[in-house]
């Protein structure tokens, strides 16, 4: 049976959501094509009309979870116009997100995975990250530019290693322990 453009275009997007989540729950030596197909519902075989190969999908499924990243971001910053980086911090720093590492920020569930990964993989992240410390440094506080991204990108290193060490450990007071002291510093880093 044929399949329309339109939902050739929608299965590819689907596919796409799909390995973005299963990635950053399992990591990307974790996750097979077929296990992306079939949480799909669509059969091994139909990958290769969307995509040449898993690297391909993985690169791709990261520059979707960056999108949805920016997407989060911005929804935080919208609930709290008046205090957008505070909004950023509670939001990020939430037990909530950590718990979540599916639907969460990329750098924290694969950064480390990333770093193994393919040219076109670091690019999407690379492209990621330069985004989020653009978006952070729009409204972090400070007297110049460079200030202000410095900020930023001190603020962002501390959000993802404070939620990589808190999703580390098995110790659940520890876990919120280290949440609470990062959204502590960073306030404090903005007074």
């Amino acid at each position: 049976m044929r399949v329309s453009r339109e939902q050739m275009a929608e299965n590819r997007e689907r596919i796409l959501d799909t390995a973005a989540t299963l990635f950053r729950e399992r990591g990307f030596d974790g996750v097979g094509v077929a296990d992306v197909m079939k949480a799909v519902g669509l059969t091994h075989g139909g990958f290769y009309g969307h995509f040449s190969s898993k690297d391909d999908l993985a690169a791709q499924a990261l520059g979707r979870a960056f999108v949805h990243a920016g997407q989060w971001a911005a929804e935080a910053k919208a609930a709290e116009p008046e205090a957008p980086l505070q909004a950023i911090f509670d939001r990020y720093l939430a037990p909530s997100h950590r718990d979540d590492p599916g639907h969460g920020c990329p750098v924290a569930a694969l950064g480390s995975d990333t770093a193994r990964q393919g040219e076109a993989s670091r690019l999407a992240a690379t492209e990621g990250v330069r985004a989020a410390i653009k978006g952070l440094s729009a409204i972090t506080p400070g007297a110049t530019e460079e200030e202000r991204r410095t900020t930023a990108i001190a603020s962002y290193a501390t959000l993802v290693g404070a939620l990589v060490l808190a999703r580390l450990v098995d110790d659940g007071a520890l876990s919120d322990e280290i949440l609470a002291a990062a959204k502590t510093e960073l306030q404090s880093a903005q007074e």
